[in-house]
């Protein structure tokens, strides 16, 4: 009898018992075993609130849990059935025993569970993230979801679960799926027997992987959108809108306009392997009219005109490499530079086995000309990034301590090095940047260039978190001048694209002081809170918000790194208040906040065709058609705007947006890095530091595939992707869709499903190549 009156006490309790007392919690404990959830879900709530109250208190008396525990299981189970996935994940996550949720879960809402955990790992702190993730890894290993897994196993950057994934399952289609997960990822990752013991089925699991299709798919895209029509810089211009005084513009510093429009042609036809400037024929003339585009440009333009070549030929190695080789035989230093750049830009993103760009550009990395010797490095980094290659390690490392090196190719080889050990926390590279950055002298340690390289040291962390913390602490031995830089650089890089709450506050609290002139450290700060809250979207709107506040009471340093804060945030994502923001920001009085501003609205309408930015722009090129150096910004924020003629996107995110790019972040950054000081490098002789942002190009686009990787037309339904996670039945995961047929593009947030029954996709994320099996029990509607 005692124990049913207990039980009933236990009930009374809920509406009871005064605040805090656990009333409900303590006669349940005394009362019967019986089924908790006759007495309904309100009952099972309550005391499962009661139950993290009271594990809080044990856990500080260090009293025995385990009457708890039975308790814990018992609710869980009465959530996992009545479909209340996060609110058994959530108790749990409070008595620190997430591993019961593997046995509790069912096909019925695996999916559901680990949609919850995946999407609340954002907002835990380290280290619950991971091991919430590490939970839903092995659910989904469990009920062999493997394009899920392997997800979790790149958010984790654990390759031991990668291969697990590939070890696990045997079904080439699938295998065939991940290769191309992993090739979108971007990181070099070579198949062993283990994961794939048929010699000929790894070889073409590894092409994949080498992301050799990606220059045919990407044209496939193109014909079927009928745009391969090369355009020209005018087509983007438009002058003809806009009323007379600017379209005579052109004669002003006409060297400056013509290196400008090779940038805008090269990002444009960028892949395309045709354009109206590079790549003309040369029967149109006796000599060859490409050339003489070429030497259209003044010394150093003629390099990035050269390597322009590489950018339009992008991802197309065999063509491009046959193309670029007229430019080595060249008498001119900074024509061979560029070629050897443009091997780097082709080669970007691509593996190949046999190495083709290393063969090229490493018998120059020691020349004489330090234009050469930046054109072979950069081109190596860009080649490459995520590799981890030894070979050029060995290569680039003697330079930084040369003593004969110039400033600008050490800070080159620095970011290159940074680039291809992006994230790896090397500490051989890591020592050498350091060393170089100890051996700059009292007059380097405040130049432009020497900023790039505490950021070649913070990309070798990018994403890594407290790993960086010994060489955080190394860093404030070095010069005053650039110590702050450096920590600021150092923990931007080791927390981007965590969402580390206390980071942002960190840099928020730099930005609020107030300085003397000459301090370079708060644009690095401002960066960073971008670099950090781009993880998810709460955060960002946040982000968008304090740095608003920072344009009304921030200092100009801080003012002119705000614009470039935004473009990170929204790249290739227009944003409608932070258009309008960039908008008035473009007029501003300070030229560098303007020019941040014009670049900045490139950025976040990259690949979009943005008609509203396109126009703005236009506008702005006959507001400042007097002045060269922001003209100059105008044309490269067009260029950017039609990205690829719209087909590319500068996101580092994919995969509905859980998974970043390592390399494609590490572009961006160093990008926005140099235009922290655009008079410097950007107007500078360094205008190539705009070919860093091919590392973040890709196709935004959904390539369906039939099981022999042949491309394959179907319906498919892409709209507003929505937000699901915990919600009752099965909710529509997109709204206000439109059917097209493949290949589509998708926008920022936007979803695709198929609109078919006929075909079941291998892998539940259509974006990029996906792989389509017939579905057997499809039957034709007579």
């Amino acid at each position: 009898m005692q124990k049913l009156l207990a039980d009933i006490l236990s009930v009374l309790a809920l509406t009871m018992s005064p605040e805090g007392e656990r009333a409900s919690l303590k006669y349940r404990l005394l009362g019967s075993e019986g089924d908790i959830g006759s007495w309904g879900h309100e009952y099972v709530r309550n005391l499962a609130g009661e139950i993290s109250e009271e594990y809080t208190k044990r856990q500080a008396e260090e009293a025995l849990i385990d009457d708890l525990m039975e308790l814990v299981g018992q609710i869980v189970a009465f959530h996992m059935k009545h479909n209340a996935e996060p609110e058994a994940v959530d108790l749990l996550m409070e008595v620190e025993n997430l591993d019961l949720l593997v046995e509790h879960v069912d096909n019925a809402n695996y999916k559901r569970t680990c949609l919850y955990l995946t999407s609340s790992a954002k907002y835990l702190p380290g280290p619950d993230d991971m091991l919430v993730l590490d939970i839903a890894y092995t659910i989904y290993m469990k009920f062999e979801e493997f394009p899920r897994a392997l997800q979790i196993a790149l958010y984790l950057d654990n390759m031991q679960y990668v291969k697990q994934v590939f070890t696990s399952c045997n079904d080439l289609q699938k295998q065939q799926q991940f290769c191309f997960i992993l090739a979108r990822h971007g990181i070099t990752f070579k198949l062993d027997d283990e994961m794939c013991p048929e010699e000929e089925e790894k070889e073409a699991l590894q092409e994949i992987i080498n992301n050799t299709k990606l220059n045919e798919g990407y044209l496939t895209l193109a014909r079927d959108i009928e745009v391969m029509e090369p355009k020209s810089p005018e087509d983007i211009y438009k002058a003809h809108l806009l009323d007379g005084r600017a379209s005579g513009g052109g004669s002003v510093d006409s060297a400056r306009q013509n290196l400008a429009a090779t940038f805008v042609n090269a990002f444009v036809n960028a892949g395309f392997g045709q354009d109206k400037l590079m790549t003309v024929p040369s029967d149109a003339s006796s000599s060859g009219s490409s050339t003489s585009w070429l030497f259209k440009n003044k010394d150093h333009g003629k390099a990035s005109a050269a390597a322009s070549l590489g950018m339009i030929l992008l991802w197309d190695v065999d063509s491009g490499l046959a193309q670029l080789d007229k430019y080595f035989h060249s008498t001119d230093t900074h024509v061979i530079a560029g070629a050897l750049l443009g091997v780097g830009i082709v080669n970007c993103g691509i593996k190949n086995d046999c190495d083709p760009a290393l063969a090229l550009l490493a018998e120059y990395i020691d020349k004489e000309d330090s234009s050469i010797r930046i054109g072979a490095i950069m081109g190596l980094g860009l080649a490459y990034a995520g590799s981890q290659n030894e070979q050029i390690r060995s290569k680039l490392t003697p330079i930084l301590g040369d003593a004969k090196s110039s400033l600008d190719v050490i800070a080159f080889t620095a970011i290159s090095l940074g680039l291809v050990y992006v994230g790896s926390c090397n500490e051989e590279v890591a020592q050498a940047i350091i060393f170089a950055l100890m051996d700059r002298s009292e007059s380097e340690s405040g130049e432009a260039l020497t900023r790039l390289l505490p950021l070649g040291l913070g990309l070798l962390y990018l994403g890594k978190q407290e790993s960086v913390e010994a060489t955080a602490e190394v860093s404030k031995t070095f010069n005053e001048k650039i110590r702050k830089h450096c920590d600021m650089t150092l923990l931007s890089c080791a927390y981007a694209g965590t969402g580390n709450v206390l980071k942002v506050q960190h840099f928020l609290g730099q930005c609020a002081q107030h300085l003397e002139k000459g301090e370079t450290y708060q644009g690095t700060a401002i960066l960073g809170i971008a670099m950090v809250a781009m993880a998810e979207e709460l955060g960002l709107e946040m982000a968008i918000r304090s740095l608003e506040h920072l344009l009304q009471y921030g200092e100009q340093n801080i003012r002119r790194a705000v614009p470039l804060a935004l473009g990170l945030l929204c790249i290739s994502n227009p944003k409608v208040n932070v258009m309008d923001t960039l908008s008035r920001l473009s007029h501003d009085a300070d030229t560098e906040v303007a020019m941040a501003a014009i670049v900045s609205l490139g950025l976040i309408g990259a690949g979009t065709n943005n008609a509203r930015i396109a126009g703005m722009l236009r506008n702005l090129s006959s507001y400042y058609y007097k002045d060269a150096s922001l003209l100059f910004c105008v044309r490269i924020a067009q260029g950017l705007v039609h990205l690829g003629k719209g087909l590319l996107t500068l996101a580092p995110y994919h995969s509905e947006r859980f998974l970043l790019s390592p390399t494609a972040l590490a572009g961006l950054v160093t990008f926005l890095h140099a235009c922290l000081d655009m008079k410097a490098i950007v107007l500078g002789k360094y205008h190539y530091v705009l070919y860093f942002l091919v590392l973040a190009m890709q196709p935004r686009m959904l390539m369906t595939v039939d099981e022999n990787l042949k491309p394959l037309s179907v319906p498919v339904r892409v709209g507003q992707a929505v937000d699901v996670v915990g919600q009752a039945g099965r909710p529509k995961t997109i709204t206000g869709f439109q059917t097209h047929s493949t290949p589509v593009l998708l926008s920022a947030g936007d979803r695709a499903e198929l609109a078919t029954e006929k075909y079941v996709p291998v892998s539940p994320i259509l974006e990029g190549f996906v792989i389509l099996k017939e579905n057997p029990e499809y039957r034709e509607d007579n």
